[in-house]
Formats: structure tokens, sequence, C-alpha cells
């Protein structure tokens, strides 16, 4: 019996991969904006149909400036999913800074949850129907089968899904296709660690130089309440404030929701 033709099919299959190369076959994904990163990638960008988590500590370290990219992309399609899904942002929603970034606001839905739970659900339920583009849910607590639960509700889709947990997930087994790992880089940089991915371990750490426009829109917007209040005689410090790196951008970004 000749099995070779049977193989060949079965390699051929985008949930099937040789484990010491990346996916080869056709994955479906959107170039996430960072030729650096797209290389370590299988399919060369984010995946669409595949659960993506990014692990990350606190807000403002650039978690959504490294997502800005895909977005701006999904607002400029015409498909009629092209809408855009925040699940549970830490922070309140500024509109003018995401604009200024290429999100479009009028195709951005947010939901805000106190619980973790109905967050959660709300993700699974939004993936189960594809009528968005790209869903970003932050999660405090995502065990296993939840993560397993949202991978099932992606499948056969082309939406694009991202998933914010703490650091101290990375331990925890999660059913996330593609599992990243994000740092302060050295000159403002974003660290990023591949710790999970179809295809063979990534033992360096990626730094992107990932633009802030969010961070510039609120550098801008306070330097003019600044100047304001020093003409009122009510402000007397830095007339302009700027982040000097990821970290100071972290503690400067609260009123935005996202870095």
């Amino acid at each position: 019996m000749n099995t070779a033709p049977a193989l060949n099919e079965l390699l051929a299959r985008p949930d099937v991969w040789r484990g010491g190369q990346l996916a080869g076959a056709e994955i479906p994904s959107l170039s996430s904006g960072f030729p650096v990163l797209d290389e370590e990638l299988p399919g060369h960008g984010w995946p669409r149909g595949n659960l993506t988590e990014i692990l990350v500590d606190g807000v403002g370290l650039g978690e959504c400036s490294l997502l800005l990219p895909a977005l701006a992309a999904s607002a400029k399609t015409r498909e009629e999913n092209a809408w855009a899904l925040l699940v549970a942002p830490p922070y309140g929603f500024n509109g003018p800074a995401w604009s200024a970034a290429g999100v479009d606001p009028a195709r951005l839905v947010i939901v805000s949850s106190p619980r973790q739970r109905d967050a959660l659900w709300a993700t699974e339920q939004a993936l189960s129907s594809g009528a968005f583009g790209i869903v970003l849910c932050w999660a405090r607590h995502a065990d296993a089968p939840v993560t397993r639960r949202l991978q099932v509700a992606l499948a056969g889709s082309k939406t694009l899904a991202f998933l914010f947990r703490p650091l101290r997930a990375r331990t925890e087994s999660s059913a996330a296709s593609l599992r990243l790992m994000l740092s302060a880089g050295p000159h403002g940089t974003l660290g990023v660690d591949l710790l999970k991915r179809r295809g063979p371990p990534c033992s360096r750490t990626l730094y992107l130089d990932v633009s802030r426009p969010l961070a510039g829109y609120e550098n801008r917007r306070q330097g003019r309440e600044n100047s304001e209040r020093v003409e009122r005689g009510e402000y007397h410090g830095p007339v302009v404030a700027r982040a000097a790196s990821a970290a100071s951008s972290a503690r400067s970004l609260r009123a935005l929701a996202v870095a």
C-alpha cells in the first residue's frame, strides 16, 4: 500500500506541522507590521482563527501599540466583519487617541464587565458569532478549559483574537496556538519572547521599535493643559510631559487605557 499521498495530505493541513520547523502549510494570517516578528510567526503574521495569548503585567508597556498595525489594517478592510471588539479593557477609552492611530472608533465595540466570568462569556460569544474581525480581551484569570473554549469558538473563522493575561500565567497550560511574553526593552523598545508557536522554540528575545501614537497624543494633550494652567497661574512645573521609556509610558498612560 502506498501511504505517501495520504501522508503528504496530512502534512499539508494547517493544524499539522513538523516539530523542527515552522508550520509550513498556508496559514491564514495578517502581518503584525513588524518584519522581525513576522519572520518568527507561522504564516508570517498574526494567525486568523487561532487564539493568541499576550502575557504582560500591568498596562502601558506597549501591548496595544504592538497590535495597532493589525487594528488599523482590520479597520480599513471592506469586509462585513471589519469590526473590533475590546472586552474588559483595564482603563477608559480615549477615542481621539485611537482615531489618530488609524483605528476607526465608529467600528469599535467596547464591553465592560466587573465580573471576569461575564467578560470571558462575552468574548466566547463574540468569537462564535464571527461578527468581528479582531477581538481583544483582558483576563486576570483564564484556565485551560476557558482557553480551549475560546479556541474552539474561533475554529474556521477569519477573526484575530488576543487574550491578555498576567505573567504568572506563563507556567499554566493553554490551548492558545501562539503565546507571547512582553517586557520593557532597551531604549524604549518592546521586548517580545515567543513562549509557544507551531514550530521549534524561539530562543531569542525580539526587540521591537513600536510607535506610540497614543503616548504622543497624551503628551500633546497634557502639554496643552499645562500651558493653559500656566497662563492662569495655576501650574509651575514642566510645560510638556514626555515619556522617556516604556516603563515611564506605563505610568503616564493610565487615562488612555492602553499604550
